[in-house]
């Protein structure tokens, strides 16, 4: 078997012109269902803002500019275990910065990530400290975005999690600390319990704190123990909508992403899906208020479609399926991890974790709990100053 090439090689973005062509004319040839028999979103991603979108889409929106965006930050690519894996690293200008490696989610990418980079590299631009500054890494999860795609089995968030501390040796870090949320989250945690001895820490903002019988009670549509608080209660309610009514998405990725064929063949269809998965704002309502504007975040059309593009022209809707094929490990349990651990609890996440949990969770090692007023699921996108202020408190006990 071949030695590993551990070489960083530099990576571009850019897509032929007859490729942004093609989507613009796929998207235009959309053949449309019937509009829903409800008022509502309760049968899904309604037509008339699907066809809004897509208006948009294949008229006025604009890739050149996000891959222009994505061209002005140092982007590489590495081989580690067998795969070639796309990251972002942007060193602070300060020498002294933490270096913190960053995981996106699903449907989410690089792209997730992009408004945190300037804050937390260049803080004291920011209104923060030099000495709260980080050196980022910010990697595309295997069969995502630039990422190569696995062509075997195997790539689940442990092996993931595995790989990422050979990244971050191979960029010469001995000392760092990971954050993650969604898909991220499964990364960064598993890093937690693999607990290498170059992790100084880590950050959820999607943390599993579930106690056991807790996890297992919600699964099964219990009614809530009747000793819980009412953080606890709210939790709980939280976790059992969760599973009984927004988890029809990942049960078809994790059970059958092959048949997904639609997200190959159909921007539309590979647009839906993504916009209409169990977001804890109830999905599709997030998107719709970004789309009128009332949503309070900097958030905006353009970025969704960014993100969705960037799927379609990597033609990864699959690939990325196959994660939750590969995952084993439940989400929102409590994970034996006794590094040092950071939570930030947004209120538009799947669910609040109570500080109760998170206490008896990680009763020696919690080093930061918050609760923020606004922000949800993808927390970095949607509040990247609040996101950027909840890392800097986070980490700050460990420089």
């Amino acid at each position: 078997m071949p030695a590993e090439d551990n070489t960083i090689h530099p990576f571009k973005v850019g897509f032929p012109e007859a490729e942004l062509t093609e989507l613009r004319r796929r998207v235009s040839a959309t053949r449309w269902p019937e509009r829903e028999t409800v008022s509502d979103d309760s049968q899904g991603v309604r037509l008339a803002m699907m066809q809004d979108l897509a208006r948009y889409w294949a008229t006025d929106y604009d890739w050149r500019t996000c891959e222009a965006k994505l061209n002005s930050l140092p982007q590489f690519t590495t081989e580690i275990d067998g795969l070639d894996i796309h990251f972002i690293h942007v060193r602070s200008p300060h020498e002294d910065a933490l270096p913190m490696i960053v995981t996106h989610g699903w449907p989410g990418s690089i792209i997730e990530q992009l408004k945190i980079i300037e804050p937390l590299t260049n803080p004291t631009a920011h209104g923060a400290s030099a000495q709260d500054a980080f050196h980022l890494v910010i990697p595309s999860l295997p069969g995502h975005g630039f990422s190569a795609k696995p062509t075997a089995t195997g790539w689940d968030p442990v092996r993931t999690a595995r790989a990422w501390v050979v990244l971050m040796k191979h960029l010469g870090y001995t000392r760092f600390v990971a954050q993650g949320g969604d898909w991220g989250a499964a990364v960064t945690q598993a890093m937690g319990v693999q607990a290498p001895p170059e992790l100084a820490g880590i950050h959820s903002n999607m943390p599993g704190t579930a106690p056991a019988a807790i996890n297992q009670a919600v699964q099964r549509g219990d009614p809530p123990p009747p000793d819980l608080s009412a953080e606890e209660k709210i939790a709980y309610e939280q976790l059992s909508t969760f599973f009984a009514k927004h988890l029809a998405y990942a049960q078809i990725m994790s059970t059958r992403p092959q048949t997904m064929y639609g997200l190959a063949d159909s921007p539309a269809d590979l647009a839906a899906f993504m916009l209409d998965h169990g977001d804890g704002t109830g999905q599709p309502g997030l998107v719709e208020q970004v789309l009128r504007g009332t949503l309070n975040s900097p958030l905006t059309r353009d970025d969704l479609l960014d993100n969705i593009t960037l799927y379609w022209l990597t033609n990864t809707g699959v690939s990325a399926a196959r994660l939750y094929w590969e995952n084993k490990a439940d989400f929102f349990d409590a994970k034996p991890i006794t590094i040092p651990y950071a939570i930030s609890v947004f209120p538009d996440e799947l669910y609040q974790a109570p500080r109760s949990w998170a206490e008896r969770a990680y009763p020696g090692n919690l080093i930061h709990y918050n609760r923020l007023d606004r922000g949800g699921h993808f927390a970095a996108w949607e509040q990247p100053d609040l996101f950027a202020a909840e890392m800097r408190a986070s980490f700050r006990t460990l420089r």
